[in-house]
């Protein structure tokens, strides 16, 4: 009997009974292989680990002399020296100090200092390999989750972070991402043993993800413009909701009218003035690059008292007066970016740092690369210069100015008596491609430079050295 022969019926239950065997062949196959992935896994995982010694705590005093010093804060030191003990800079100024005995004398003649670089936006220690979701923590379920912080997930092993610390960049803020108020990002340094040793603020502020006011006319959109407004309406007011609820919480709490205790409410009291009006301990970051974005994030600040910073703000030059007037903080994330409008200037990314700068808005500067690539935040830095901003203006978007707008500059951002010994000693200016950091110190310690690429530029330069010269053209081998 043929299979035409068969009823339509009966052929069909034959053809699905067919690929359910094979289906189940196929899962059985798969399920033979998954110690394999597992195993491929676990291998790249630990690829993917920083085997390095942290640094230990400094034991002496050291006295960095001769070189040229590069405040941020002032004016620049010709042949200057930093004096800095139990991880503070105690003395910094021109010549040769008087040093005590038992300090350590490093000569820095011809070198340059500045303050260790601060990226302010990062998922540093919370990512790791892109296509395994092991060593991926930069979201979790649900899309209200501010009692997450972001820096309790900071992987300190990460493989990523030495190569970051190698070109300069001390100090980072740690953000997580997903949903429309993903947690808490933080600060933390880029050395440590544990989560707890790298924490520098546990918590920056409360991170939330804008809705999109402007409607998308892209052809990947289905919806009409209609459709994205009401959608947009809704999630502006599912926020006004939100924090309504978490007012009337406290309310019910000082009162005594609180039956349980909200873990989500409890985490994020402190973006609101306390009862006597004085301003919240916490700021709020707020991801949003349109010009309909930001004004809308503004305008939801102002109701609810928020120290407000927007992350992003693409478009904020068109809106610098209100930005100013509230004393809104702002994180550009990228200058090497295409112009955000298909009117925009050419030049528009490099050119909006220095707007910001003439307006008087308070501002700082990150780069948003593909993951892994957080050590050219100096280069996007250096991108400004020549549209505007000066070199000093340019180096301070990355350390000082992003030290102001997290809360830190009392101990971080610039080269101070008094402020943490976080720095790096450089051949030229961290903008310029060609430089290198020939030293670091975070809060005093010593940093090891070394990471993955500089072991693999080691184990190569060896196996050229075992081969012996280059053979001379037409020598005998």
């Amino acid at each position: 009997m043929t299979m035409n022969s068969i009823c339509p019926a009966m052929r069909q239950a034959t053809v699905l009974h067919s690929e359910s065997d094979m289906k189940s062949n196929i899962f059985r196959s798969l399920k033979g292989l998954m110690p394999v992935f597992l195993a491929i896994g676990c291998a790249l995982s630990l690829q993917a680990q920083d085997l390095g010694i942290k640094a230990p705590d400094q034991q002496r005093p050291v006295a960095l002399t001769g070189g040229i010093i590069h405040p941020v804060s002032g004016d620049t030191i010709h042949g200057g020296y930093i004096l800095f003990e139990d991880g503070v800079i105690t003395r910094i100024g021109k010549g040769l100090p008087g040093l005590d005995e038992g300090t350590e004398r490093i000569d820095i003649s011809g070198l340059h200092v500045y303050p260790g670089l601060i990226h302010p936006y990062t998922q540093l220690g919370l990512k790791e390999i892109s296509s395994l979701s092991d060593p991926t923590d930069i979201n979790e379920y649900g899309s209200e989750t501010p009692e997450v912080r972001a820096t309790v997930a900071v992987n300190p092993d990460s493989t990523v972070i030495p190569v970051s610390r190698s070109n300069g960049v001390l100090l980072a803020g740690v953000f997580p991402t997903g949903g429309l108020i993903p947690g808490r990002a933080g600060m933390i340094r880029l050395d440590g043993w544990t989560t707890e040793d790298m924490t520098v603020l546990r918590s920056a502020g409360l991170v939330i993800n804008w809705p999109n006011i402007r409607p998308v006319s892209a052809s990947w959109m289905k919806d009409s413009a209609a459709e994205q407004r009401k959608k947009a309406r809704q999630e502006i007011q599912k926020i006004h909701d939100y924090f309504d609820q978490a007012l009337a919480y406290y309310d019910a709490l000082d009162n005594g009218l609180a039956d349980n205790r909200d873990i989500r409410y409890d985490s994020i009291r402190h973006i609101f003035p306390d009862a006597e009006g004085n301003p919240p301990a916490e700021q709020v970051f707020v991801m949003a690059q349109d010009f309909d974005q930001i004004v809308s994030s503004v305008q939801v600040a102002r109701k609810y008292g928020w120290r407000l910073v927007i992350v992003g703000a693409e478009e904020s030059h068109l809106c610098m007066p209100l930005l100013k007037e509230n004393n809104v903080g702002i994180i550009l994330l990228n200058t090497h970016r295409l112009p955000r409008r298909n009117d925009s200037d050419y030049d528009e990314a490099w050119k909006l740092p220095a707007m910001l700068e003439e307006g008087g808005v308070r501002w700082c500067l990150a780069n948003r690369e593909m993951f892994g690539n957080e050590r050219n935040l100096a280069y996007h830095a250096g991108a400004t210069v020549g549209y505007g901003l000066s070199p000093l203006q340019a180096i301070r978007s990355i350390t000082l100015s992003v030290a102001e707008v997290f809360g830190i500059d009392d101990s971080y951002g610039s080269l101070d008596a008094g402020k943490s010994a976080t720095m790096i000693v450089t051949t030229g200016s961290p903008l310029e491609i060609l430089t290198d950091v020939e030293m670091a110190f975070i809060d005093g310690k010593r940093i090891d430079l070394g990471n993955k690429q500089t072991q693999l530029r080691d184990k190569y330069e060896t196996k050229y050295r075992q081969l012996g010269p280059y053979p001379v053209e037409g020598s005998k081998p």
